[in-house]
């Protein structure tokens, strides 16, 4: 598991104590020779270190089995001065070299044109680079007399993505850029933007955030849009089932057989018969007196046989009180 950076070339002092007798390419594919590993060299400018970098290294350490793989950077002043500008100064471009995962060592200040002196120092084996002839300081190819000793192994360009690409996309978008730095802090001295540039990027800058305050809002309105939609369904819903339940249950009272109508009968039975005289009977009972006499009315008076006595016109009275009676 790596823990820490490839080491710079002046702390290694080159730690292959074997001679250093020339490889055929099939000679080292076989892994050999097995004293020592193969060493590749790859060499390049490196500037905003990206994935295409990462991966013709990534190529270079793998072209054979056992490989130890040594990567040159060239100075500030050789790239100014053969290729142009660059975006990090050395510094930064042999800091990044280091955290690569195939890089086993990093020369600083790599000479442009690779020289045999050079190639002994390092022990160098065979060099890694893409076989697109590299015209540069006079030359049509860097890499001619490398080729022609059979120390070249060819990568692949990982296509897509470059150094010119990146920077051709800042350049496309520099106002973006300019604009979400402004906004991070830093001034216009620094990013080399003119007074009026700057207003109008602040300008801009407003409107977006106001174009983002407006973009919110909406999304906002929409989602309680939905939410009272989503309520207004379940209300709907719960009073279409209330109102079943309710007419249900008034079918269930006031309907043609419901419970109203068996009280309400009920009820009025009990009324009538509250209200109605009791039948009288149809006959009332009798006394036992004769058939052939029928009775005679309270006040006719008997004068064929008069009480002989009082105590025997009481018993008249009597009887004739109880023979009112039982006429009620």
């Amino acid at each position: 598991t790596l823990t820490a950076p490839a080491p710079f070339a002046d702390e290694t002092s080159c730690q292959c104590q074997a001679p250093h007798e020339k490889l055929t390419i099939a000679q080292a594919r076989l892994g050999t020779p097995v004293d020592r590993p193969v060493r590749v060299y790859a060499d390049g400018i490196f500037d905003l270190f990206h994935a295409g970098h990462a991966r013709a290294l990534m190529q270079a350490k793998t072209l054979f089995p056992n490989s130890y793989l040594l990567v040159g950077v060239c100075s500030d002043d050789l790239t100014h001065k053969f290729k142009g500008f660059t975006v990090m100064n050395e510094t930064e471009r042999y800091e990044a070299l280091r955290h690569c995962r195939y890089v086993d060592e990093v020369i600083r200040d790599a000479p442009w044109t690779l020289t045999p002196e050079f190639l002994e120092k390092h022990k160098i084996d065979f060099v890694a680079h893409d076989d697109i002839p590299y015209s540069s300081a006079g030359s049509d190819d860097v890499y001619k007399h490398i080729k022609e000793a059979g120390m070249f192994v060819p990568t692949q360009r990982t296509e897509g993505i470059s150094t010119s690409d990146i920077i051709t996309r800042i350049v496309r978008d520099y106002d973006v850029y300019a604009r979400r730095n402004l906004q991070r802090g830093y001034t216009a001295k620094e990013l080399n933007v003119s007074f009026i540039n700057e207003k109008k990027y602040r300008f801009q800058n407003q409107v977006d955030r106001m174009k983002e305050k407006v973009k919110n809002v909406e999304e906002k309105s929409k989602e309680f849009v939905y939410k009272v939609e989503e309520k207004s369904h379940d209300l709907i819903q719960k009073w279409e089932e209330k109102s079943r339940e309710f007419i249900g249950n008034f079918l269930e009272l006031f309907g043609p057989d419901g419970a109203w109508k068996q009280m309400f009968q009920e009820r009025s039975g009990r009324m009538l018969q509250a209200f109605s005289p009791r039948q009288s009977p149809n006959s009332s009972p009798t006394r036992g007196r004769s058939p052939s006499r029928s009775p005679s009315p309270p006040w006719v008076i008997n004068k064929t046989s008069p009480p002989s006595s009082p105590k025997a016109a009481s018993a008249s009275l009597s009887s004739m009180s109880e023979g009112d009676e039982d006429e009620k």
